[in-house]
């Protein structure tokens, strides 16, 4: 049997970051069921970080993680659409904007369209452009987080699949595909697997809520370089649209339907929807979906992400529930989690922003 001090079960983005951020001080080993990291979730995350997505937390530990992000990011422009009859959302909007100090405008249509030219009159009144967003090398991200990991002598174990849990009274013993593990800490940073995990722990689990999200990929207008095209995103139901190389894009209806813990695949009528969004609001003309893909994103019953020690499961801990937002939230969110599990105080800058321990603890939710 394997020993460590920590045991992080998950080698997604909200795994990978906080054993990176645990490494340096702890003995930490990820056990991963799929044969690489990142396989779900995180292997599926469009991974653009900008202001229009979550709520309040998590936007506030969106503008906490931004700095870090930058190191695996690129600047990209994030455009907010706005029908005329969702102007009062584009307002709540623009007030996140100024009050995170984003680099942003409020403009108008016409500039809106000078920015995407494919738009149509009645999609867009007004628009707000986000000149900080940043696109994610979600890969980078992953690999130097598992680079930080070995380097500190931890490990990450794929194919471990965990198939028991049980504590002696000292430690957790931990029964996987890939031997067995004993750690007086576990991490539960199993993504849509969550809760099903904290049952094997005998832990109470969370109402953890995994949703689809399909994504298809198209080819741009005939010789048309869409690399200088934003990120837009409508500020209420409808979609969003990014370029993928010079001549391809992709698109979302930003689906959510809920969905068991699964290998998440696209649905025909998913698929369908977000064409059909894509043609009414602009003047492209989708042909042929070139690939398409689907990815879990799980939600805790509050939306927000869920961090810290269960009620009677001594050294069992959360880290999951991260919404879609893990990538863009995971360096504020690991450093949170980090210190729970040292049991240490909330980072200086999380707690002068108005974040602690509680919003985020299992207790807020009877676990």
């Amino acid at each position: 049997m394997d020993s460590a001090d920590v045991v992080v079960i998950g080698g997604g983005i909200a795994g990978l970051s906080l054993a990176a951020r645990l490494a340096p001080r702890l003995k930490v080993v990820v056990l991963e069921g799929e044969s690489a990291p990142g396989i779900h979730a995180s292997g599926r995350s469009v991974a653009v970080a900008h202001y229009g997505l979550g709520n309040a937390p998590v936007r506030m530990l969106t503008a906490l993680s931004m700095g870090e992000l930058a190191t695996h990011g690129t600047v990209h422009p994030a455009l907010h659409i706005a029908r005329a009859e969702e102007l009062a959302a584009l307002d709540a909007l623009e007030e996140v904007h100024r009050l995170h100090g984003c680099t942003y405008r409020r403009i108008g249509a016409d500039e809106a369209r000078a920015l995407l030219p494919v738009l149509r009159a009645e999609a867009c009144a007004a628009a707000l452009i986000d000149h900080g967003a940043l696109k994610l090398d979600t890969n980078a991200m992953l690999e130097a987080h598992g680079r930080t990991l070995r380097e500190h002598g931890g490990a990450l174990v794929t194919r471990a699949a965990v198939r028991a849990l049980a504590h002696d009274g000292r430690c957790w013993r931990i029964a996987s595909a890939a031997g067995d593990f004993a750690a007086p800490v576990i991490v539960n940073a199993a993504g849509a697997w969550a809760d099903e995990v904290a049952r094997l722990a005998g832990a109470a689990p969370i109402g953890l809520e995994p949703r689809r999200r399909t994504v298809i990929s198209f080819a741009a207008p005939e010789g048309v370089d869409v690399r200088p095209w934003p990120f837009t995103k409508t500020v209420g139901e409808g979609f969003y649209l990014l370029p993928e190389g010079r001549g391809a894009l992709l698109a979302s209806s930003m689906d959510q339907a809920p969905s068991p813990p699964c290998d998440a695949a696209a649905e025909e009528l998913d698929i369908a929807i977000a064409a059909d969004r894509v043609e009414r609001a602009t003047t492209l003309a989708i042909r042929r979906i070139a690939h398409s893909w689907a990815g879990l994103r799980s939600f805790a019953p509050d939306e927000l992400p869920v961090v810290g020690e269960a009620a009677g499961a001594p050294g069992f801990f959360w880290c999951a529930g991260q919404g879609g937002a893990g990538f863009q939230t995971a360096p504020a969110l690991s450093r949170i989690a980090a210190a729970a599990v040292l049991g240490e105080a909330m980072p200086e800058d999380c707690a002068a922003a108005g974040l602690g321990f509680a919003q985020f603890a299992p207790a807020r939710l009877g676990a």
